[in-house]
């Protein structure tokens, strides 16, 4: 269906892609992989729009090809003000109207008119007809009905767009797009900010698609269950996989732990070759005898061929932020915050009598379906404005919003955002961005043509330079790669002030908060880890399935590091013990 050959593409700031080759076959079901920044999203839009990039190499797809895409920013349309169904129903009503205008038109068509006329209105109506059928137009409320009902929105059926959360949202686009019935969808990072229930929803929308899927994500449980192919952006380079995410990994670091291994042996020879060749080149020059010249060459034209046959070493590069989350101003066992009969509604009651306490180093995690007032409630304490709400006096608020526009300007560069926030020369935000992965040159980047995991980043750096004592982080791991959410757990962990975190991760919230905040029937309950692991397996997860996942990422993430430091002897045995939890 699509094949790129040999493409090459760089901003002015940096190599995005060299020389990538791959296919994507009808019917398969792709996971698009790599590390935030890489360039995933940018060459999704160059194979939505050839003509708008000039870049080398070539891409074959049909002219007639349709795509559709679900951005990773998405957000209902201010515009438009209609239901849902409405919404989703927009492609199937706009052609039935079509057809209905054309129908009249033909019924009043007089004899004065020319022929050409009444065949240019034909063809228009069995084009407008055949597009109604291409997309199940006949039965398409039933059809609606039934994805709403897979992705268990069909209470929200009559609801309107804006009532909608920005996970409820994501789901419904994709529904809409799914039953435009593309040729290919694209989907970058549809699971950011969906709760446990709307990811499930997803997975099995997308395991219910019978066309063609290229979705970007992060998330190992929709790569687990979803897709049939990998394509995978590491280096510049793409790796192609036919198969299951589980078995690419595991080939994966086969492939990087036998490659290091040979090519750390290549790396010896040569370098004891050099050295014979540097001894024969002193006793030649010593000595003029035609034999070292001889044997010297000879050896020179082998040190020739061990170059070019030389393994080329594996790719084992570790891009994690070095996070730093500290407070100025530690306030002791003293309470940080206080929540008293708090009430909030829109068209509805959202919250009502919600009353808790925070101490000054609590750490907890804020959950709730899609919808129920997690972010309305953050932002309100992050305001500060609202009499139920009161913020210890010695408090410093630093906020990070899952709306990342909101709290970065996005037509200003790296360098503008951190000399606003106080920092007094080029030379101190350099050193500073440097621990974050940004480096010289992209400080003079606008903030909106980073990545969605950048912008993360670059928030979580603004957070951390505000040295504040209570951190108020929504959806914080949200389009981070792996290694990134690694170092900001380790971050939370070693944090000594008071986070209140909104996350659907489950993973950073058992291994970095003290307790949870849940959000049931319009008010908030305090809720124990012991009892939130015990929900969570009970309503969502396979027990025995997360625990294992939890352990197989610690061992990748061990094995990438031993790699790193070329230890691929221990990458070997760690090898072993993944092995081992994939099988179970």
């Amino acid at each position: 269906m699509i094949k790129v050959d040999n493409l090459s593409y760089s901003f002015p700031q940096k190599d995005l892609y060299y020389k990538v080759s791959f296919t994507l076959e009808e019917g398969q079901h792709c996971a698009f992989i790599g590390t935030s920044g890489s360039g995933k999203s940018t060459l999704i839009d160059i194979l939505m729009d050839p003509e708008s990039y000039l870049f080398e190499g070539d891409i074959d797809i049909d002219p007639n090809f349709r795509i559709g895409y679900v951005s990773q920013f998405s957000r209902p349309d201010e515009t438009k003000e209609m239901t849902v169904f409405d919404y989703i129903a927009e492609e199937f009503i706009k052609l039935q109207n079509e057809i209905t205008a054309i129908c009249a038109k033909m019924a009043t068509y007089q004899e004065m008119d020319t022929s050409l006329d009444m065949d240019t209105l034909l063809e228009k109506y069995q084009q407008a007809l055949d597009a109604f059928e291409a997309i199940g137009g006949d039965d398409f409320e039933s059809i609606i009905n039934k994805k709403l009902s897979l992705a268990d929105l069909s209470r929200h059926k009559d609801l309107m767009l804006s009532e909608l959360s920005g996970g409820e949202f994501k789901l419904v686009q994709v529904i809409k797009e799914m039953l435009s019935r593309p040729h290919l969808l694209i989907m970058d990072e549809p699971d950011a900010f969906l709760d446990f229930i709307n990811l499930n929803a997803l997975k099995d929308l997308i395991n219910a698609h019978k066309e063609t899927l290229l979705v970007i994500t992060h998330n190992r449980y929709l790569l687990n269950h979803c897709f049939n192919k990998i394509l995978h952006l590491e280096n510049k380079e793409i790796q192609e996989f036919d198969g299951s995410y589980i078995d690419y990994n595991f080939s994966l670091l086969q492939t990087k732990i036998e490659l290091q291994e040979l090519a750390a042996k290549d790396t010896a020879e040569i370098e004891r070759n050099e050295i014979l060749i540097n001894k024969l080149r002193f006793i030649a020059t010593s000595n003029a005898e035609a034999a070292n010249g001889k044997t010297l060459k000879a050896r020179v034209k082998m040190q020739e061929r061990l170059e070019a046959r030389r393994i080329k070493a594996p790719f084992v590069a570790i891009k994690e932020p070095n996070i730093l989350l500290k407070t100025d101003k530690e306030l002791g066992d003293t309470t940080i915050l206080q929540v008293n009969d708090y009430s909030v509604s829109f068209d509805e009651i959202l919250l009502e009598h919600v009353s808790f306490e925070m101490k000054s180093t609590d750490k907890a995690a804020l959950i709730g379906v899609n919808g129920s007032g997690k972010t309305t409630l953050l932002r309100d304490i992050f305001k500060n404005d609202c009499p139920a709400i009161k913020i210890n006096e010695d408090t410093t608020v630093a906020y990070l919003s899952q709306f990342q526009g909101e709290m970065l300007d996005e037509s200003h560069t790296l360098l503008e955002a951190f000399f606003d926030i106080g920092f007094k020369n080029s030379e101190e935000i350099s050193a500073y961005l440097l621990d974050y992965g940004f480096d010289e040159e992209a400080l003079h980047q606008k903030i909106g043509s980073l990545s969605g995991g950048e912008k993360n980043i670059l928030q979580l750096a603004k957070v951390a330079a505000s040295n504040a004592n209570l951190l108020l982080l929504d959806e914080p791991t949200s389009h981070l790669d792996t290694y990134s959410q690694i170092a900001l757990e380790k971050a939370i962990t070693n944090y000594n002030g008071a986070i209140l975190m909104i996350s659907h991760d489950y993973y950073s919230i058992i291994n970095c908060m003290d307790y949870v905040l849940i959000i049931e029937d319009k008010t908030i309950r305090k809720m124990s880890m012991r009892k939130f692991r015990k929900m969570i397996y009970a309503s969502h997860f396979d027990k025995d399935y997360l625990e294992i996942e939890q352990k197989k990422k610690a061992v990748e993430t061990k094995i990438a590091l031993a790699l790193k430091d070329t230890d691929f002897e221990l990458a070997k045995k760690l090898s072993e013990e993944l092995e081992a939890l994939i099988k179970l």
